[in-house]
């Protein structure tokens, strides 16, 4: 696959960049695999009345509000709200936590503050090499967390990969290629757990599960 990249000088031409974008998003189905065991595991983490918990920096904060909007709303069907919780999007913690200790924690910080055994933590990130994702996913897993990387290029010598039970790293090599790839493995994902929440994936589960502050009594018992 040609990755057309344009530090300086001239503009990528737009029909360059769209045959880039196809061929990764070809690659995706090398992933699909992968994919549903990611949303076996978050169906399974439902059941049990566990939460999931997204984040990432720049565009891959967005992707992690995306993701937690799909399943808090909908994203076809009508079904109960599923519970997932960004922790970008309060920039009164994510600043204090920023400055009070460092960028690189705060993810993990809140993770520890949030996170129970039994959870799903999602992280997305480009490179795989970004510190706080890394530390987030280390402070989940230690939390006895399902951990999952979204991530793109190669996974070999990736931090954040060895902190991540399960991972979906994209063929592409290029931001915004990974970026693209990533929203449509997260609709996908999304699409796999909203058939299931709505009963619609033929398996008659109607998605019913012990609240929360439930699971957490059992599990302290």
């Amino acid at each position: 696959m040609s990755t057309p990249t344009a530090r300086s000088g001239a503009p990528i031409a737009p029909a360059d960049q769209l045959t880039d974008h196809l061929a990764a998003v070809e690659g995706l189905y090398a992933l699909l695999p992968a994919l549903r065991a990611v949303g076996d595991r978050l169906i399974d983490v439902y059941r049990r009345g566990g939460r999931l918990y997204t984040f990432g920096n720049g565009g891959s904060a967005a992707d992690a509000q995306h993701l937690a909007g799909e399943l808090i709303g909908r994203y076809l069907r009508e079904r109960r709200p599923l519970p997932a919780v960004s922790l970008v999007t309060d920039p009164t913690v994510v600043s204090c936590i920023g400055n009070d200790y460092s960028f690189d924690e705060v993810f993990a910080r809140q993770i520890k503050a949030l996170a129970t055994p039994g959870d799903m933590v999602i992280a997305f990130t480009t490179s795989g090499r970004s510190r706080n994702v890394v530390r987030g996913l280390q402070e989940a897993r230690d939390r006895g967390a399902v951990t999952v990387l979204f991530a793109g290029g190669t996974a070999d010598g990736m931090p954040a990969r060895e902190h991540a039970d399960l991972a979906l790293v994209t063929p592409a090599t290029t931001t915004a290629r990974i970026q693209e790839t990533h929203l449509t493995l997260l609709h996908l994902l999304s699409e796999h757990v909203d058939a299931w929440a709505a009963g619609a994936d033929g398996t008659g589960d109607d998605a019913t599960t012990a609240p929360h502050d439930e699971r957490q009594e059992t599990a302290a018992v």
